[in-house]
């Protein structure tokens, strides 16, 4: 009974705070105040699925008593419902507690983030940009099933198909809790379309996943960012060939450049680097807590260190492999139309049963 007690205790500690903050949130005072006011709503969310679950635990456990009581009735009937009532809710228990421990465990404060995704060929030559491009479209599939925005802000096309870069913003629920996890280098094993021989080639590409920083997470001085305009390039039309509406921001005591030429607005173009600009000077300091968990998270190594190979795209076998946690499926064509749910899901269960493990050392 101590556990019960000992986790009773936090549930009803957290739905006080859960009613604090409630009250919060409409007090003038904090909606003046911004950044308090998004902080506070944030904790409410996360406050609010704790609640639920510990109301649910706590009927739970008032069952398993009435039920135990029960089990005392002289009626042979009722203590036969009572033990079988009994049986159930024993084996709903550990599950509720189990989903109480996980979500008591402190999340990466950037889950609930925007994400900016950067995919770059790398050795492998022109097939590496193809692969690259071949990246690109499958997560732009994945994000289209979770309903996510995506927008280009910068690339540079391969010579021979695909993208030598490409950089992306993905906007909407959760998302950089969920990307995270693709970042790294990823390597493809196939036989090049350019390959007379037969012989497959191995390229590979990186991506690296970025929270996107909100407004107030960085203070950005106007005397410190250089900007440059110059004509955008690629597809567009004359209008965006021959406008000087993208935008080359240079934050000077950092060295960080970015560059946009996504929009035919200057404007828009601006507004977009200056968004990229900020998640590139807060990722400086937000990779020291990345460094710090992927010496405890095998799940992690990809983003503490983004030359780290995470996945191998094997054609002829008709396999992917991810070796953080050497998990194969044979389904690489749904793979690359964008079917990753299901990796993602096995990294995030890993890591959640690493996470839990660690708290109770």
């Amino acid at each position: 009974m101590a556990q019960d007690n000992s986790l009773l205790e936090k549930m009803e500690a957290l739905r006080l705070r859960f009613e604090e903050v409630a009250q919060m949130i409409t007090d003038p005072e904090v909606i003046g105040d911004q950044k308090r006011y998004v902080k506070l709503n944030k904790e409410y969310r996360e406050l609010e699925d704790l609640v639920t679950v510990g109301k649910a635990y706590k009927n739970l456990l008032e069952n398993i008593e009435s039920a135990r009581a029960m089990l005392k009735e002289n009626d042979d009937e009722m203590r036969a419902m009572a033990r079988e009532e009994l049986d159930e809710l024993e084996v709903e228990r550990p599950k509720v507690e189990e989903e109480i421990k996980m979500l008591l465990l402190p999340g990466d404060p950037e889950d609930s983030k925007n994400a900016v995704m950067e995919i770059r060929a790398g050795a492998g030559g022109d097939e590496a940009s193809i692969f690259a491009g071949d990246l690109f479209r499958m997560y732009t599939k994945f994000c289209e099933s979770k309903g996510w925005k995506t927008e280009v802000t910068h690339f540079s096309e391969g010579t021979a198909g695909g993208y030598k870069e490409v950089v992306m913003k993905v906007s909407g629920n959760g998302v950089y809790g969920i990307l995270k996890y693709e970042s790294g280098v990823h390597r493809v094993q196939r036989v090049p379309q350019t390959e007379t021989q037969g012989r497959v080639h191995t390229s590979a590409a990186s991506v690296a996943v970025l929270p996107e920083a909100e407004e107030f997470d960085i203070d950005l001085k106007q005397e410190d960012i250089r900007k440059d305009t110059y004509c955008s390039s690629g597809p567009g039309g004359q209008s965006v060939n021959t406008t000087y509406s993208a935008i080359r921001l240079t934050h000077i005591p950092t060295g960080i450049v970015v560059t946009c030429q996504d929009q035919k607005s200057q404007i828009k173009n601006l507004d977009k680097a200056m968004t990229e600009l900020r998640t590139r000077i807060y990722n400086l300091e937000y990779q020291k807590y990345l460094d710090d968990i992927s010496s405890k998270r095998k799940t992690m190594v990809s983003t503490g260190d983004r030359s780290a190979k995470i996945r191998t795209y094997n054609y002829p076998q008709g396999r992917v492999t991810d070796h953080r946690i050497t998990f194969t499926l044979h389904n690489l064509p749904a793979v690359m139309g964008g079917d990753i749910g299901g990796i993602i899901d096995k990294l995030q269960i890993e890591e959640n049963a690493e996470r839990l493990k660690a708290s109770e050392m």
